[in-house]
């Protein structure tokens, strides 16, 4: 057998998607001038469409990473192009899509080109798989849409489903927008007030269906503590004023000022405990993976005040 024979042609333009490098149809006994000959197009530099009619989806999705000299699962999709593949209602479908936005990493050297807008990162995320592509995860591939639109309703919409449909926390599409320096845009700005307000609201839900669901003793719900005519100590999500335990929602995000806000938090935490109150900090992550284990960690706690000292008595008020 001859094994530099070239890769019979038939096996390829019948397979799917029909989309080749120069490089691989050399592979197959093609030169540049012989694709030339056929009825192929060039859909970017170096990539062949191997059928005369429009790109389907797929392959011009196959041609964005072929084209980005996909080495190592170094490149992938990301924006809109990615949220699509994410399943998101809120993103165009891929026909519509005038770009297919592709990340690579920053030390790269190529450009954008026909419908492909290269995308830089100097710590590119690792891709998860979807349809068998690389594709950014969906924080990352949120913050890569954001920079593109200016639409106040549609990066609001974006955001919201990121949430709402379970793909990440409030605090992951945050951090990503932080990096990309998108918090200077107004528009970018306010959708993320929507975003954190409606990450805390999910929050608040699921923290109720862990007290329901597991039985746990029912607490006083979103009160702020006070000394008697003394000082205001801060508000609590869920407090059992006889076993003097709170529960705060931990929604921190990595934004301005964060230094300033996690020394309050630390400082109301270290108030409260001197004063006899154990402080549990919860996250919407763990609220939302895993209730049961949280669970155990307030019945533990609630178990083990009988063994403390009593606290001090504090008024508890509505807030």
């Amino acid at each position: 057998m001859n094994h530099n024979a070239p890769l019979p042609l038939a096996h390829l333009t019948g397979s799917r998607p029909r989309v080749l490098t120069l490089a691989q149809l050399r592979e197959h006994g093609v030169t540049a001038s012989a694709a030339a000959e056929r009825p192929w197009r060039q859909i970017l530099p170096g990539v062949f469409l191997l059928h005369a009619g429009p790109a389907t989806s797929e392959e011009r999705l196959h041609a964005a990473l072929l084209y980005a000299g996909r080495r190592g699962g170094e490149a992938m999709i990301t924006g809109l192009a990615a949220l699509a593949l994410h399943r998101f209602g809120s993103a165009p479908a891929l026909l519509g899509l005038s770009h297919i936005d592709v990340l690579v990493p920053g030390t790269r050297r190529l450009r954008s080109t026909g419908d492909v807008r290269i995308v830089r990162s100097h710590t590119p995320p690792r891709p998860q798989e979807v349809t068998g592509l690389p594709v950014a995860p969906v924080a990352r591939a949120v913050a890569d849409a954001v920079a593109q639109l200016d639409d106040a309703a549609t990066v609001r919409r974006l955001l919201s489903e990121a949430v709402r449909g379970g793909h990440c926390e409030p605090a992951a599409v945050v951090r990503e927008l932080t990096v990309a320096r998108l918090l200077n845009r107004p528009h970018v700005v306010d959708a993320v007030e929507s975003l954190l307000a409606e990450g805390r609201a999910i929050a608040e839900e699921r923290l109720y269906q862990l007290v329901r669901g597991y039985d746990l003793p029912e607490p006083v719900w979103n009160v702020d503590l006070r000394l008697p005519g003394g000082p205001h100590l801060g508000g609590v999500d869920a407090y059992w004023p006889e076993h003097s335990l709170a529960v705060e929602i931990d929604t921190r995000a990595p934004r301005q000022g964060e230094d300033e806000q996690w020394s309050e938090c630390v400082r109301k935490r270290e108030t409260l405990e001197r004063l006899g109150v154990t402080v549990i900090h919860i996250t919407p992550r763990k609220l939302r993976d895993w209730p049961e284990q949280q669970a155990a960690v307030v019945r533990t706690a609630l178990a083990a005040s009988a063994d403390r000292e009593p606290a001090s008595y504090l008024v508890v008020l509505p807030r």
